[in-house]
């Protein structure tokens, strides 16, 4: 999410202090695992232009809604064979017409441009890691500043997530599975990975609004890493925690006692993921060395 001038004011006080607004309701999306491609390799060719050339390029789904704003999951690498699994949640404005090009025609914000960017360093890092991304926009993230502001939509997010982290974790016992999350998206990892299975070792906040905790030790089992630029205006966010309001503490905030994350390359807020940034590279340091107890960086 990018909001500009007083509207990224308006959106940092209205997410510190969660003014809740109604929004419409929304399903638990379906987990599943790699025999869902063929169903949704159906459903996307039946939906037509783009959606049916993503997949007669040769790209797999494991779940694809066009109802609404959409629901997409991509997956990357052989699933069915990863030890080591990644999966990446967007935040605010994130919708299935955008998926690929980017909100606002910005390639760097794509879902899927971010995970196919940490997929091939993932592989850079490691020629012979058998590893997965998936690019999960598997929920109805909030459209805007208003609907951002409460944690409705973020617990829904985190449901449907811990649905997928569980069959993960069941079909493949043996792997590690890392959650990342930007802007809102990081307090949907959060949420899912308190009740995930043992799984799931690592959450990364990039760029995080909040956590629905105060400190990452309340994680118990898990490592927290965070990653937040000097540019990104997501540290005007109050850190605001009062019965029913705030998200508490941000990720990024030294209080909340996460992993740093290095941040040189990263502008702004969307610029986690980018080619050639640190934090990308350490992202794919955490998610290889998931089983390790210091993959990279220092607890604070």
């Amino acid at each position: 999410m990018r909001p500009r001038g007083a509207g990224r004011l308006a959106l940092a006080t209205l997410l510190g202090m969660n003014l809740v607004l109604p929004v419409r309701p929304e399903p638990v999306a379906a987990a599943g695992f790699v025999e869902a491609y063929p169903v949704t390799a159906a459903a996307m060719r039946a939906a037509g232009p783009p959606y049916a050339d993503w997949v007669a390029g040769g790209r797999r789904f494991l779940l694809f809604d066009a109802r609404g704003d959409g629901r997409v999951v991509e997956v990357l690498g052989d699933l069915a064979d990863a030890d080591r699994i990644a999966v990446l949640v967007p935040g605010v404005g994130s919708t299935l017409a955008d998926f690929d090009r980017g909100l606002g025609g910005v390639a760097q914000r794509a879902p899927a441009a971010q995970a196919g960017q940490l997929y091939r360093q993932l592989l850079a890092t490691d020629p012979g890691a058998r590893v997965s991304v998936l690019a999960w926009l598997g929920y109805d993230p909030p459209d805007g500043v208003l609907t951002a502001a409460g944690t409705a939509g973020a617990r829904r997010g985190a449901d449907a997530l811990g649905a997928l982290l569980r069959e993960l974790a069941a079909r493949r016992p043996a792997a590690t599975i890392t959650v990342v999350g930007h802007s809102y998206g990081a307090l949907v990892v959060s949420l899912a990975a308190a009740g995930a299975p043992g799984a799931v070792t690592d959450v990364v906040s990039l760029g995080g609004v909040g956590a629905g905790v105060q400190h990452a030790d309340d994680l118990r089992g898990r490592r927290f890493w965070a990653a937040e630029a000097p540019t990104d205006w997501i540290r005007r966010v109050p850190p605001v925690r009062l019965p029913g309001l705030g998200f508490g503490r941000r990720p990024g905030d030294p209080a909340f006692g996460a992993r740093t994350l290095p941040v040189g390359g990263v502008a702004g807020h969307d610029g986690y993921l980018t080619p050639g940034s640190s934090t990308l590279a350490a992202v794919a340091t955490v998610v290889l060395a998931a089983a390790d107890a210091d993959p990279v960086g220092d607890a604070r």
